[in-house]
């Protein structure tokens, strides 16, 4: 599942949407608590680059807990929750200072977005933070992400910011999640501990074996470690998102990562249609029902999308997001997908044409009930 051989010369390219991760380690002196100021200038440099390539930048960025300890002269590796929640919210403000004043010297505007698991994993909140990243995005921003951990509790939190890059990265459909971190990638053993490791360059797949490689996190400011990046890895690789995981410790290191900076590259998945149909068949419930005419169902049989014109029936109290279930006029379930309109709305244009319900709900409305790209059809 794993070969060794030389890396790409420049392994981001031909990617145009690229999520970068950045851990406290990298971003925060251990010792001193201070932000490593040369370090981000040099990586703000390099996103520079990259958006002078026409390529879209997300940042997730640890560290505010680290910053927030500093200032409130919070003492321990450990603290607990009370402070730890106290610590990120003083650290946000100047983790977010330090990057809008770094990227603004490169004319680059950013934007914060705090985020909580149930804003990725619930459909509602997860249409709403994705449309504010890609309205930033197109404005030529850089979104700065980070998890809300003033509010976040250690039973409701993602845990460490690898999984939530993967979940950014999957929400935005990413072409790529960079993880820089204190490793040039995945080796067969932690090398620390074992001096006959070997570098992997490129993963294929994580199996088992893969995640036996893995060991523990290596400082007190990171919570995660090669498990936690293997745990990104499988999120990312599932939605059709490459990831690379590379050394950040150096000056400039997205530039010496596209001139040829050793790294592990772990290929996404190749059917993403079917990753995606699972997640909608299989983790998602489903909270309504649409009942549909023959014609609607020869529409969804050739590939187009649900419009209210075919809709006859409607149940559940649904939102915008939510999955429901799709039956023909004999009560058989033949779809599955992600409704465009809540349940009040869906009430009032149902068996309309699109131009009544442009008219009716404005003309930037999307007329689709339920679009093509989040229909699945049962039994394909």
């Amino acid at each position: 599942m794993q070969s060794q051989g030389v890396e790409t010369q420049n392994p981001l390219a031909g990617h145009r949407r690229l999520v970068i991760k950045i851990g406290s380690a990298l971003l925060v002196d251990d010792k001193s608590g201070r932000l490593r100021t040369e370090w981000l200038a040099a990586l703000a440099s390099d996103i520079a680059a990259l958006k002078a390539e026409g390529r879209d930048v997300v940042i997730v960025s640890s560290g505010a807990i680290a910053l927030g300890r500093r200032i409130l002269g919070l003492p321990g590796k450990t603290l607990p929750l009370d402070q730890s929640q106290a610590a990120a919210s003083a650290g946000q403000i100047a983790l977010s200072q330090a990057w809008a004043s770094h990227l603004s010297e490169h004319g680059i505007t950013t934007g914060q977005i705090l985020l909580t698991p149930n804003i990725t994993e619930e459909r509602r909140y997860f249409l709403n933070a994705r449309t504010t990243v890609n309205t930033l995005l197109g404005l030529g921003a850089v979104p700065i992400i980070n998890e809300n951990d003033s509010v976040a509790t250690f039973e409701i939190r993602y845990g460490d910011n690898d999984r939530l890059s993967a979940r950014v990265a999957t929400m935005i459909e990413a072409d790529m999640l960079v993880l820089l971190s204190d490793i040039d990638g995945l080796y067969t053993a932690p090398p620390a501990q074992n001096p006959d490791a070997r570098h992997i360059p490129h993963v294929a797949e994580i199996t088992p074996e893969i995640e036996a490689m893995a060991g523990g996190a290596a400082s007190h400011l990171s919570r995660g470690g090669m498990t936690t990046k293997l745990g990104a890895g499988k999120i990312a690789a599932s939605a059709g998102t490459a990831m690379i995981i590379a050394l950040g410790t150096g000056l400039h290191p997205l530039r010496n990562l596209i001139e040829g900076g050793r790294h592990t590259l772990f290929a996404p998945a190749t059917n993403t249609t079917a990753a995606r149909k699972r997640w909608i068949m299989g983790t998602l419930e489903v909270t309504g029902q649409i009942t549909i005419d023959d014609g609607a169902v020869r529409a969804l049989k050739g590939g187009r999308s649900l419009l209210p014109i075919g809709v006859v029936k409607l149940r559940g109290d649904f939102v915008r997001g939510d999955v429901v279930a799709i039956r023909d006029l004999e009560n058989r379930e033949i779809a599955r997908g992600l409704v465009g309109l809540d349940r009040d709305s869906a009430d009032l244009v149902i068996g309309k044409k699109s131009e009544t319900i442009k008219d009716m709900l404005g003309p930037s409305t999307r007329t689709e009930l339920v679009h093509r790209d989040n229909l699945v059809l049962l039994g394909q």
